[in-house]
């Protein structure tokens, strides 16, 4: 089997998902509502399509595409820990007390994250985008994987009756679980190729899971609130008969 075609699929197939779910919200009128999945999907749709057109440029093996990747990728893993902070967000809406110590908490993860990782690379300054970058993205988006788990467990503490985030945030652990596990193979074997190319398949094959819960989530939320609408718009009509009677 030819891997770089299952990986161009998946690529494409993501990019294809993506812009589907945003037209959707957009075409809803439901960015607001829907801007925390909109925000990540968004900058999904951007670093696929720069990928994808870096890579049909100068090709899988070129050093501009090696680059844009993982600097990309970069990009990313910082969207991911604005993601986990806005879903945190969310769920503490009416906890007050429960996110003043979040709010705290976040920032000094990031700090620490981004402080161990600078200190593997001040042993090695040769080796900045294959050192630093991969070594700062593995850290972080274990962190993400992380916060994820217990921002799920917040959610089952609380009794949490948002549908919808419940589902954002399992989409979000089945994201976060590839790159972590891939990334970090990639840093155990110094960047084999191996190690490398199943990490260019891991990811997207992880993204693509995440974005069909994702738009399980958002359509199902619709049709609910939907079906809702249409129950309370009989009681309503017969209550505004009532009283005026």
């Amino acid at each position: 089997m030819d891997w770089n075609i299952v990986s161009f699929a998946l690529q494409y197939g993501c990019i294809v998902i993506e812009a589907m779910l945003l037209i959707y919200v957009a075409w809803g009128r439901r960015l607001k509502s829907e801007l925390t999945p909109a925000f990540y999907v968004g900058s999904l749709l951007a670093v696929d399509l720069a990928r994808a057109c870096v890579l049909r440029l100068h090709g899988l093996d070129s050093r501009q595409y090696y680059y844009v990747y993982w600097s990309t990728d970069l990009l990313l893993v910082i969207a991911a820990f604005l993601l986990v902070c806005l879903l945190f967000r969310r769920a503490c809406l009416h906890e007050k007390k429960i996110w003043g110590s979040v709010r705290l908490s976040l920032p000094f993860v990031f700090i620490l994250v981004t402080g161990i990782s600078g200190f593997s690379f001040s042993h090695n300054y040769s080796q900045l985008s294959t050192r630093f970058i991969v070594e700062f993205n593995q850290n972080l988006y274990f962190a993400c994987l992380v916060l994820n788990t217990l921002l799920y467990l917040l959610l089952q503490q609380i009794e949490s009756t948002d549908e919808e985030l419940g589902l954002l945030v399992c989409g979000v652990g089945i994201q976060f679980a590839g790159p972590t596990a891939s990334l970090a193979l990639v840093h155990l074997t110094t960047g084999e190729s191996f190690a490398q190319s199943l990490a260019y398949l891991a990811m997207p094959l992880c993204t693509l899971g995440m974005l069909v819960v994702w738009a399980y989530a958002i359509v199902r939320v619709q049709d609910r609130a939907s079906e809702v609408a249409r129950q309370k718009a009989p009681v309503l009509a017969g209550a505004t008969a009532n009283s005026s009677v």
